[in-house]
């Protein structure tokens, strides 16, 4: 389906207009009126883009001022913006590969932060017993905030069960939980507080916070060392403009955030949990199991959010709620499940 327009709550297609539950937009910033009014100033102030190396003679003062925010938002000592989620990834995966005996990984772990020869971190519902042996070794633990599927933080309780001589790293992709949970919507990275050496967090921004780019969390050192990286320093950084309006906007965060949970509140009073469905009031996805239900939706003129991760796979079918939903919407959505 093309459409010719950003679609928000109601999309239009051929003409004919539907509800919208799709997209990630979780906190409804690219339509939001006083966002863009902010994001419109700053790229009057830092222009369109800058194509410099963040490494050059000339500092831009929008990178000191949206990262220091980040880090403040997030909890973790330093935080430096990459022009995409994925590169982000990608940086820290480069440079943990020099540092790193070996990986472990969640099943479904999402692309930006896949390696090649990373092992499974559970082998038939066990803890992989390379986890639990006497070698002493740097590890690195691959996770998403939220797996794929699910709708609650990934359980990282088993960090408890691995043996001090495993030096552990963990790193985390956020792209779907920064913004959403947490206080504030600030992730679940400074809740973690099981043993480890390292904790990392890469996110994209492009979801919750309605701006193209991507940033890396973590201990100053390590982010010392990712801007030391040739890859980074050759680069082009996140567009200033958008890195200004993460500073400028943290009152509009926490104003959509408060209505992206009102909203979820209002939608578990009114939704009959059944099989076909996997919703939990603290997150804005439901998964639908029911192609047949997909189908039903769309005949109540009611789009969702339908795609394939991986080549070979079935369509993922999810709905997605945001701060902009109205309780009307709700009303429809539930009305349709609840059949």
């Amino acid at each position: 389906m093309i459409v010719e327009k950003f679609p928000d709550r109601i999309i239009e297609i051929d003409q004919e207009q539907y509800l919208y539950f799709g997209g990630t937009a979780y906190l409804g910033l690219p339509t939001n009126k006083d966002f863009q009014d902010l994001v419109i100033k700053n790229i009057l102030n830092w222009g369109t883009t800058y194509g410099s190396s963040r490494t050059a003679n000339i500092k831009l003062k929008a990178y000191d001022e949206g990262e220091k925010f980040l880090a403040s938002h997030i909890s973790s000592e330093s935080t430096v913006t990459i022009s995409s989620g994925m590169l982000a990834g990608k940086l820290v995966i480069d440079l943990m590969k020099t540092q790193t005996d070996c990986f472990f990984h969640f099943n479904d772990t999402h692309n930006a932060i896949r390696i090649e020869n990373s092992l499974p971190l559970f082998v038939n519902n066990k803890l992989n017993e390379r986890l639990l042996d006497s070698k002493q070794e740097k590890i690195a633990i691959l996770t998403d905030g939220v797996p794929s599927f699910e709708t609650k933080p990934v359980d990282l309780s088993f960090l408890k069960q691995i043996p001090s001589h495993k030096e552990v790293t963990l790193i985390l992709d956020e792209s779907h939980s920064f913004g959403i949970l947490g206080g504030n919507g600030a992730g679940i990275y400074s809740s973690i507080q099981y043993p480890v050496k390292r904790k990392i967090m890469v996110s994209s921004l492009g979801k919750a916070f309605g701006l193209t780019g991507g940033v890396i969390a973590a201990d100053f050192g390590f982010i010392n060392e990712i801007k030391e990286m040739e890859t980074f320093t050759s680069a082009a950084g996140m567009n200033p403009a958008f890195v200004q309006t993460l500073s400028d906007a943290a009152e509009i965060y926490t104003l959509q955030h408060i209505k992206l949970l009102e909203n979820l509140k209002y939608l578990d009073s009114i939704l009959i949990q059944n099989n076909n469905i996997k919703f939990d009031k603290n997150y804005p996805l439901i998964y639908l199991s029911s192609k047949e239900l997909v189908e039903k939706l769309k005949t109540e003129k009611i789009i969702i959010a339908s795609f394939k991760y991986t080549k070979n796979a079935e369509p993922l079918n999810r709905i997605v709620i945001t701060a902009n939903h109205l309780k009307e919407d709700l009303d429809k959505l539930a009305a349709v499940l609840n059949s």
